[in-house]
């Protein structure tokens, strides 16, 4: 399978590593701003082409699938363009970073029959994917998730501390992640989202701490924290309160609410989220079936977001 990776940035690089250890798998473009980076990153890892136009390995007959690690604003758009072109698509978390974007991709993807998956990572690390074997064989029903989602970036940074051409949003992308997972473990669409945030700031427009409460129908609740002003330990965390044990997640890392660890290295071929993520991706093109974190799937997800959205918006 040839794939073009677009975007050479902090989760690009993932991506790559991820791909590097999948059998059958040839990255054969790069697309990245800036030409110098995608050919220092299409030498690095074998990739025959590099550009600054993603069109140009959409033309290109040496592509079957793109991922796309570009800018969130891009992300709707290039999905749809990937598919037109007959590319199965990856986009990267989020989707689209408005309702009616994420539905245009929706609609595209089932007019094309094409595979078109959203990297909603949380679905594939292994601690969340223990939790979520113990909920379908019963063992388990979630009572409350309690998660933080903290970072310090005060000024326009990445996931390597270099400085972003774009401007991140804790609503659209980082939220996504938990409200997405609240959905899918609990295995209902949220029913009542509230949210506050904080005041914008001044140069980035965006605001720099964000508050959500979410409800299904059978009364289970999620509270979600999220910062960029937090100076501190960083990262996301997932505290799952449940009928039989508590249970925080960190990333591919699980640990009882006493702190004891759990081993989750046979969940899955990989303790690596990412690359366990690719290979749904790889497979579900192979096999023609539909993905886990397909965009049917994630839409939901979305849709709280847009709402969410339209509150924020009214608060101003």
């Amino acid at each position: 399978m040839r794939i073009a990776v677009a975007g050479a940035g902090a989760f690009g690089l993932k991506h790559l590593d991820a791909l590097a250890v999948i059998d059958g798998v040839t990255v054969t473009w790069v697309i990245s701003r800036r030409l110098e980076q995608a050919e220092e990153v299409a030498e690095k890892y074998g990739a025959a082409h590099a550009s600054t136009d993603l069109d140009d390995a959409l033309r290109s007959d040496d592509v079957d699938a793109v991922i796309l690690c570009t800018p969130t604003q891009l992300h709707a758009r290039q999905a749809i363009a990937a598919m037109r072109a007959g590319k199965h698509v990856q986009v990267e978390i989020p989707l689209a970073d408005s309702w009616a974007d994420a539905q245009d991709v929706r609609r595209v993807q089932q007019e094309s029959g094409l595979t078109c998956m959203v990297g909603h990572t949380r679905r594939f690390n292994p601690s969340h994917q223990w939790i979520h074997r113990r909920i379908d064989a019963g063992e388990l029903s979630i009572q409350q998730m309690d998660v933080q989602t903290y970072f310090f970036r005060r000024s326009n940074m990445n996931a390597l501390g270099k400085p972003r051409s774009w401007t991140d949003n804790l609503l659209w992308h980082h939220a996504a992640h938990t409200v997405d997972l609240f959905q899918y473990q609990t295995g209902e669409d949220v029913q009542i989202a509230n949210a506050v945030q904080g005041p914008v700031h001044p140069e980035l427009g965006i605001a720099m701490d964000l508050s959500i409460q979410l409800r299904t129908p059978n009364a289970r609740v999620c509270t979600l924290s999220l910062s960029f002003n937090n100076d501190g330990p960083l990262g996301s965390f997932f505290r799952y309160i449940c009928d039989n044990g508590t249970y925080i997640a960190r990333y591919d890392d699980l640990v009882t609410g006493r702190e004891e660890p759990i081993d989750v290295s046979s969940v899955d071929v990989s303790t690596n989220g990412i690359e366990l993520q690719d290979r749904e991706f790889v497979a579900a093109i192979r096999e023609d079936r539909e993905p886990n974190s397909s965009v049917r799937e994630v839409l939901p997800c979305y849709r709280v977001l847009g709402e969410l959205q339209t509150q924020l918006a009214a608060e101003r």
